[in-house]
């Protein structure tokens, strides 16, 4: 797939799927392509890899057809515009919690290569930029992906001016961090967890925007959430 079909897939509700790669190992990529996933998910956050290896990892999947989407180490404009010109095809930007931060990435995202003064305009007013500008600027982002985790209680307070921020594909709860904010460390069966998760990925697929959860302790709740709506 390219940026552009995960972009569709999860706008439309079809379900996407992808993987978590750690090694920078040349043997993965041709095995990963054989399991028929999406797109691969590289992990920055949490994970020590500097930008001279991530890019070779993301050229190797792009190379066998596995967009590779990366998680940057924070919601920073300037973190997602070095992952991408190191050869992702899209981000995942962890704990954002505001429409402002959702802005700033997709200012970063969909809107590069404007910086300053010019990129601020256009987030205000996208018709500030000239028809040919803009058509370029389209063009040249068209297979970026953009999803932000949420994963605290002020982003689910504040998940409809999130959602509704322009620009926005995807989001990701991330299941540890959400359980903590509410409370409930690594509770993921308590009913108040459950309920937050649902509420998300309703709200999130009822504004035709991907939903999932990187959810890793057992199947019987992926299935439960997926039967719920959730797509990525």
């Amino acid at each position: 797939m390219k940026g552009r079909e995960i972009r569709n897939a999860l706008r439309s509700g079809r379900r996407v799927y992808g993987t978590l790669i750690v090694s920078p190992s040349p043997v993965w990529p041709s095995t990963v392509f054989q399991a028929q996933l999406d797109f691969v998910f590289i992990d920055t956050e949490h994970i020590p890899l500097d930008r001279t290896v991530l890019s070779s990892m993301c050229h190797a999947y792009r190379g066998v057809g596995l967009p590779p989407i990366v998680r940057v180490p924070n919601p920073d404009p300037f973190e997602v515009c070095k992952v991408l010109d190191g050869g992702a095809c899209g981000v995942v930007a962890p704990y954002v919690e505001s429409e402002r931060e959702v802005q700033s990435l997709v200012g970063a995202t969909k809107l590069r290569p404007l910086k300053g003064k010019r990129l601020a305009a256009a987030l205000e007013d996208p018709n500030t930029l000239e028809p040919e500008l803009r058509q370029y600027i389209e063009e040249r982002n068209a297979d970026n992906v953009l999803i932000v985790n949420i994963e605290s209680v002020p982003a689910v307070e504040n998940l409809d001016a999130i959602l509704a921020v322009p620009g926005l594909d995807g989001v990701l709860i991330g299941p540890h961090d959400l359980s903590c904010s509410l409370g409930v460390p690594e509770q993921y069966h308590d009913p108040h967890f459950d309920q937050v998760v649902r509420e998300i990925i309703r709200k999130a697929r009822e504004r035709n925007i991907g939903a999932g959860i990187h959810y890793s302790e057992g199947l019987d709740l992926e299935i439960e959430w997926g039967k719920s709506g959730a797509n990525l």
